[in-house]
């Protein structure tokens, strides 16, 4: 089955050519598109897409007030993707922490476009770890987060499963894990299934974020 994704930015521009890009690949098909993310949750509803490559900067409902709304009121939500303009952005972090799953330049190459579709559908790999880890140190709160802290220390994380956290902070792949640790993929899965479940993050980007804000992985 195909990747289905729903466009949702002001610029019909911006959603032609991402539109053009990604339905050059078999494996990938646009179900719809939107100009504002007021319109997200019915489209979202109505199309059930894996994907949602959002804008973060929108006249009406921005992005990561949309992302808030589609994670809050959308049973089984898709995978959020933003798009922005400017790689270090405030806007991009705060949609990070709200539930985004990734984020994607604007004026990123066309493979780089379908490849970080691909990975957030898949979910596997954390997009753009160097960068996440920028925005981290930039906009995050140092470790000095209370209540992330408090939550880090809550979910009483396993040696091994602080093992994996901190790689999937470095955005390796399962397999990749799998290899440094010594252990088999399933193995992998298993503790990141764990670590997520702990610390209550749906997914790598969020569990990764809760890490940096609580301290437990440094983004230098």
């Amino acid at each position: 089955m195909p990747v289905t994704v729903l466009l949702v930015d002001d610029e019909p521009l911006v959603r032609a050519g991402l539109r053009a890009v990604l339905e050059a690949q078999s494996d990938i098909e646009v179900v719809g598109e939107a100009a504002d993310g007021a319109a997200v949750i019915p489209l979202v509803r109505q199309l059930r897409p894996d994907v949602v490559a959002m804008d973060v900067r929108m006249p009406l409902l921005d992005g990561i007030a949309a992302t808030r709304a589609v994670l809050r009121t959308v049973h089984e939500p898709p995978k959020i993707l933003v798009v922005t303009t400017f790689e270090n952005d405030e806007y991009v972090y705060e949609a990070l922490r709200a539930g985004a799953d990734g984020f994607l330049l604007k004026r990123a190459r066309p493979a780089e476009i379908v490849h970080a579709v691909r990975l957030v559908a898949a979910g596997e790999s954390l997009l753009f770890p160097a960068s996440v880890r920028r925005l981290a140190a930039e906009f995050g709160d140092g470790g000095g987060n209370r209540a992330a802290r408090k939550a880090l220390e809550r979910a009483r994380l396993t040696e091994r499963e602080g093992e994996v956290l901190r790689l999937m902070a470095r955005g390796l792949s399962n397999a990749e894990i799998a290899a440094r640790l010594v252990v088999g993929t399933e193995t992998v899965k298993s503790h990141v299934s764990s670590v997520l479940a702990k610390l209550g993050a749906r997914d790598r980007t969020q569990a990764v974020i809760a890490a940096y804000e609580a301290g437990f992985v440094t983004p230098g």
